[in-house]
């Protein structure tokens, strides 16, 4: 760690805190044999922590930049160090890179067609999933991955409990038989000092609560019944060869990000140098000038003498450099940036001589969408496996929860007009399709609203059914048919 530091040069393994919590000490992780521990568990929580202790200092790293608190890396060529040393991060592109994308992934709820006999909208509701899964989706496009949590509430063995844990402070072995995670670390408690104090281990059949200090280590063991890992990751653009996937804020990001940040730190010095006129006084001695120079310039009345040959000294002012140079460069990084992060160019705090048309930016948005939408049914994957394995938990059977699905907000805006033009055609040709679920949010409204509309359909269909027994069907009609789930 002592090769990485903070943008005020503060080397990060000295920095006392970020965002309220201290750095943590990889080598508080060197620690012996844990009692409570069974020896044949003990090389994999080795493991465990080799792989925490050698991604730790890069996704601090990813962390500063998204943060804007990277370092300022120059070629210590022509920016004054009096500059160079008050120079602090203005450029946000790494957390426009986390953001435009998870943006776009909204949880609204559940899907659950028939009876929840599992209770699972009760256990969203209790752990708050609309607002923790949102942490999770943001902290894995900044370190590529993150995980979920999955376990019995000590108080309560009924009550399950869903914990995000983001990557800097945890680890994670990865099944590839399975596909998934065969083994993870959870950093739970550090000091002051940042030593770690208490990590969990997650086993297939067990869980490890560890506790202590430099010596002695002990653990809790804490029986699961289950034969895999019950954490789930949350991950973006998982391939073969890396199956937890990449961050947003990749090299590209963070090299395009250091080259903004020089070009609008060199733009501010030569701001400090085109303020100042830049005079030339031929003939005149130095002694002329005495005292505050600058105030001898912007004076109302000033004089020099002739010199020992009697000439009037001359005065010349060299034209100052432009300062077009370097926003044309800031503008071509920002187009390179906009590129890697497929976002538009607008949004990067660029304005083109020619602005981008409407079907331009359409372009552009659709790229960002795409990735949006696979990244949802990466997500939607996740979700299902967590909620899975907490019914398994329960002692319950998961096998009639194959059509549970989250539901996202649509990733495309599309106009109020057109959603309704294409809900009425296809209703008229398919009637059934104006009372689901799936009909009102291809309409454009939001889960809230959908269980509104579709809760106010029941009940005046239930009221028609009534009506027709009480009259006798009187009107020669059938009864009309209850809302059912389609």
């Amino acid at each position: 760690m002592s090769g990485f530091y903070l943008a005020d040069g503060t080397r990060l393994d000295m920095a006392p805190k970020v965002n309220g919590s201290p750095f943590l000490s990889t080598s508080s992780s060197l620690i012996g044999p844990i009692i409570g521990v069974a020896d044949e568990d003990m090389p994999v929580i080795r493991q465990l922590l080799k792989v925490w202790r050698d991604k730790y200092p890069r996704n601090l790293i990813r962390t500063a930049y998204y943060d804007a608190k990277e370092r300022f890396r120059d070629f210590r060529i022509s920016i004054p160090d009096t500059i160079k040393t008050k120079a602090r991060p203005m450029i946000g592109w790494p957390a426009k890179a986390v953001r435009s994308l998870s943006d776009l992934s909204v949880l609204e709820g559940l899907s659950i067609p028939g009876d929840d006999t599992h209770g699972l909208k009760d256990l969203f509701d209790d752990n708050r999933l609309d607002v923790e899964i949102p942490q999770c989706i943001v902290s894995c496009y900044t370190h590529s991955c993150s995980f979920m949590t999955v376990s019995a509430d000590p108080d309560d063995e009924d009550r399950i409990v869903f914990t995000p844990r983001s990557a800097d402070w945890s680890s994670a072995i990865w099944d590839r038989m399975n596909r998934r995670i065969a083994a993870a670390l959870t950093i739970t408690e550090n000091d002051a000092e940042g030593r770690i104090t208490g990590f969990d281990v997650w086993l297939p059949r067990r869980v490890y609560r560890c506790r202590g200090r430099i010596m002695p280590w002990t653990a809790e063991a804490h029986e699961t019944h289950l034969d895999e890992c019950t954490v789930v990751p949350f991950i973006h653009d998982p391939q073969m060869n890396r199956p937890f996937g990449r961050s947003r804020i990749n090299r590209t990001v963070m090299s395009l990000t250091d080259i903004g940040f020089r070009t609008v730190v060199r733009m501010e010095a030569s701001a400090e140098f085109y303020s100042v006129p830049k005079l030339w006084f031929l003939g005149a001695d130095r002694d002329a000038f005495r005292g505050d120079t600058w105030s001898s310039l912007i004076s109302a009345i000033n004089a020099i003498g002739k010199d020992e040959d009697g000439d009037l000294p001359q005065i010349n002012q060299i034209t100052q450099a432009s300062m077009q140079p370097h926003s044309d460069m800031l503008k071509t990084v920002a187009m390179l940036a906009a590129s890697e992060m497929s976002v538009p160019v607008d949004e990067m705090g660029i304005t083109l001589d020619n602005p981008s048309s409407a079907e331009a930016m359409a372009a552009a948005e659709r790229k960002l969408t795409r990735i949006a939408d696979r990244q949802n049914r990466i997500f939607t994957r996740a979700i299902r496996d967590m909620l899975a394995i907490a019914v398994r938990l329960r002692g319950e059977d998961p096998s009639d929860m194959r059509d549970v699905r989250p539901i996202w907000s649509p990733t495309r805006e599309v106009s109020i007009g057109a959603r309704a033009d294409a809900f009425s055609k296809i209703a008229q040709v398919q009637p059934a399709f104006a009372q689901s679920e799936a009909g009102w949010r291809y309409a454009g409204f939001s889960q809230d609203d959908v269980a509104s509309i579709i809760s106010a359909v029941k009940t005046q269909q239930a009221r028609g059914v009534l009506d027709q027994l009480v009259n006798g069907g009187a009107d020669g009609g059938q009864p009309t048919q209850p809302y059912t789930e389609p």
